[in-house]
């Protein structure tokens, strides 16, 4: 075992006299397996340390006092230089104890690991800090670990200060700070050592919105030139950052691919899961929308008659489209309708749709709801709703056999250039406990070949943009 930049032990490290194929790996993990050995109580653990060493001697076979508990099991995978990979999984599947092993602070039982390059980690909440050391000694000291000497610490610190924006706390204790001044302190310290691999694991969860923001900002300049590997249960996160995932469920590699794919396999297990059964079938519910008041954008006459216009291209329903759910009810049209209630195959945007999903009742169905999400080709959510409020006070219910339609009348949104799809699902309970009965991903896909927007994800149709000037007339 060897040391890396980070200054501590690294399975493998690779020299100048590898391949050029090797040179463009900044993470190798081959065959890693972490066996960790459970015991009932603490005589067991004393047993183990002792009676094995007797039978031994006495040329007995020995006996082990405790359990195998296997947190990582024959994992396999591979990072490019350059590349932004998320890890994802449920608590317990060993997503941190992967991490530990990769940046050195934990040894596998099995396989082997190859890193190349300087590795800067933020792991668990307040790790690699002394709490009884100021924040301003704990810099010093975890830049050291990271690699920089004094000198380059010293020249750094103040703009790892102004990047952590703590305040007097700089010189307290670090066992006196909140999670979010912790995390704050630590992620100014990795933003300023030059890594070449970022480990990050969930810590950016517990910082408020304007450092959670600094920090996206951060990575999205890092990622256009170093490596980052990043744990989170916030698959939106991860579809907007990374440009691939890993899936990992009871220390094994269960998928790898994209990040829309992979997220998307992922809440599909977790929903199946939590309702104990998996099955097909679908339902509706009528939402109403009489005398909507539309304000036209006014730039819309002249937006439409330029090569500026949103046009979208409207693909029909697929019903086989990757689906999930308990059966309970099954989603069996979807569609766009104009003002007039007749079928879509192309709109622009800022004109008024309304989206229709129908399903059936398969099974006794209290209170359905039917909602919708709009994604881009990364997987992202742009906007999306559902029909629990407009019930909310008096419930709807479903006998087998009943149809349930849903109808959701908006403007549709200016979308940049590009893929976008809407996910359709039915369910019943309420907003926070539902069964999911019926989801289908990508239920109708639409394309935008041109757009006036300019900035966001999404342009929005403007009632009104007025700008003056006030003449100085002296």
């Amino acid at each position: 075992m060897s040391s890396n930049e980070l200054g501590m032990p690294v399975v493998q490290t690779t020299g100048d006299s590898e391949s050029k194929q090797a040179e463009l790996v900044a993470i190798r993990v081959n065959s890693l397996s972490k066996c960790y050995q459970i015991y009932d109580n603490p005589r067991d653990r004393l047993k183990q340390f002792v009676v094995p060493r007797l039978q031994r001697l006495a040329r007995k076979s020995s006996k082990h006092y405790f359990r195998e508990f296997w947190a990582l099991k024959d994992v396999s995978f591979e990072i490019k230089k350059g590349e932004s990979v998320g890890i994802i999984g449920r608590n317990g599947s060993g997503k941190s104890t992967m991490l530990q092993i990769i940046c050195g602070t934990l040894h596998p039982s099995a396989g082997d690991i190859e890193v190349n390059g300087r590795v800067a980690a933020l792991l668990e909440l307040g790790s690699g800090f002394n709490p009884e050391f100021t924040g301003r000694e704990n810099v010093y000291m975890n830049a050291g670990v990271l690699g920089l000497t004094l000198q380059q610490t010293k020249d750094r610190f103040a703009e790892i200060e102004a990047f952590a924006d703590i305040g007097d706390f700089i010189d307290q204790p670090v066992k006196t700070y909140s999670s979010g001044m912790m995390v704050r302190l630590a992620f100014a310290v990795i933003a300023h050592v030059d890594a070449d691999i970022l480990v990050i694991d969930e810590a950016l969860a517990v910082g408020d919105a304007f450092f959670t923001q600094k920090c996206m900002r951060f990575l999205r300049h890092f990622m256009k030139t170093g490596t980052v590997l990043f744990v989170s249960h916030d698959t939106g996160a991860i579809k907007n950052l990374c440009n691939r995932a890993i899936w990992i469920e009871k220390g094994k590699v269960l998928q790898e691919g994209s990040p829309k794919d992979v997220c998307e396999s992922y809440l599909e297990a977790f929903y199946e899961a939590q309702q104990g059964k998996s099955s097909t079938t679908k339902l509706k519910i009528l939402k109403k929308h009489d005398g909507v008041r539309v304000q036209k954008d006014q730039r819309m006459a002249f937006i439409n008659a330029s090569n500026l216009r949103n046009d979208l291209q409207i693909f029909k329903f697929d019903p086989e489209s990757a689906s999930f759910g308990d059966g309970g009810a099954q989603i069996t049209a979807v569609e766009f309708l104009d003002s007039d209630g007749s079928s879509l195959s192309w709109v622009v945007g800022g004109e008024l749709v309304t989206l229709v999903v129908q399903a059936t009742v398969n099974q006794p169905l209290e209170g359905p709801i039917i909602g919708f999400t709009v994604k881009d080709r990364l997987g992202q959510a742009l906007f999306g709703e559902n029909t629990y409020l407009t019930n909310m006070d008096n419930p709807l219910s479903g006998s087998i056999g009943d149809e349930v339609q849903a109808e959701f009348t908006f403007l549709m949104p200016i979308l940049p250039p590009g893929d976008y799809s809407v996910n359709v699902a039915i369910a019943s309970g309420t907003q926070v406990q539902h069964i999911q009965h019926h989801w289908i991903s990508d239920a109708v896909m639409f394309k935008s070949q041109s757009s006036s927007s300019s900035t966001g994800l999404i342009g929005i149709p403007m009632h009104q943009i007025k700008l003056d000037v006030a003449r100085n007339l002296t």
